[in-house]
């Protein structure tokens, strides 16, 4: 595996492979990798020529300061992982690599529709960080394929729709969200819980799977107050648990008249903010 700072010369390495006809996959990251990140690295892989990961802290999806500075970095550690995974190139640039001193060209894309509930009232301005780092990486990388994990389904719908808007021929990939023993949902902010409260938190997958099995039993507000409730044992404090349409986020009455159904949540167990969604009717398929 070859690991690139700059962008000129990921480029140009990248221009060499393209002209010899081969795929390109590439998984986008913030460091701190699990097996989910694994997973996408292994699709890559299976669909591609040439696979490419980045690691970058992008500081303009964070809403407080204190979150970036303690968010864990380690790319010595990040860059084994890949390694062993057969990534074939890394790119992990500085802040100003990604965006330079010029300014990078406006990114004009509505997302009030998509961002009308769950994460976008808690975390103003944390999807348009998302969309610009992505179009940016996207840019440099020019990628076939780009490969997310469903955990972060309101993120990857975004980037699906930016992807459409700006008709960009890079295709989305979404991987089924790994998950530890008792349920819960890989994530880089697993390592700051607790080894007491840890095994409680399979508390949301047993609430997300309940929820699953009454999405045609019972009316969505009588689901989401249940879930709210078992969600509220010691410990932890939900913030939101939401059942929304699968392709527009938007809250749903009769789940007859949806095709594809999806219960997103929140949830602080302490101080550890965690996120995990299950689809409740329907299938998503991304391509």
């Amino acid at each position: 595996m070859k690991t690139y700072k700059r962008v000129s010369s990921i480029q140009n390495h990248l221009s060499k492979e393209r002209k010899k006809n081969k795929t390109i996959g590439f998984v986008p990251t913030m460091g701190a990798l699990h097996q989910g990140h694994m997973s996408l690295i292994q699709k890559s892989n299976a669909e591609n020529d040439i696979t490419v990961a980045s690691v970058f802290v992008n500081p303009t999806q964070f809403n407080e300061q204190k979150d970036l500075a303690k968010y864990p970095r380690n790319l010595k550690k990040d860059a084994a992982h890949l390694k062993e995974n057969d990534c074939d190139y890394l790119f992990a640039p500085s802040v100003t690599q990604v965006y330079p001193k010029e300014g990078l060209p406006k990114i004009n894309i509505d997302l009030s529709h998509l961002t009308q509930s769950m994460e976008g009232p808690n975390r103003p301005g944390h999807f348009e960080g998302v969309v610009e780092v992505v179009h940016r990486l996207l840019t440099i990388i020019n990628p076939d394929n780009l490969y997310m994990g469903q955990k972060d389904f309101q993120q990857f719908t975004i980037v699906d729709h930016m992807l459409k808007t700006l008709k960009i021929k890079t295709r989305l990939r979404v991987c089924p969200t790994i998950r530890e023993e008792n349920g819960l949902a890989m994530s880089s902010r697993n390592a700051r819980i607790s080894k007491k409260l840890k095994p409680q938190c399979s508390i949301i997958y047993k609430t997300l799977s309940s929820s699953k099995q009454e999405i045609l039993k019972k009316s969505v507000k009588s689901i989401e107050s249940k879930a709210l409730k078992a969600l509220s044992i010691k410990g932890f404090e939900p913030e939101y648990f939401k059942i929304v349409d699968g392709y527009t986020l938007q809250e749903i009455k009769d789940p007859k008249k949806h095709k594809l159904i999806v219960a997103c949540t929140a949830v602080w167990a302490k101080d550890v903010r965690l996120i995990d969604n299950m689809i409740l009717k329907g299938e998503k398929h991304i391509s």
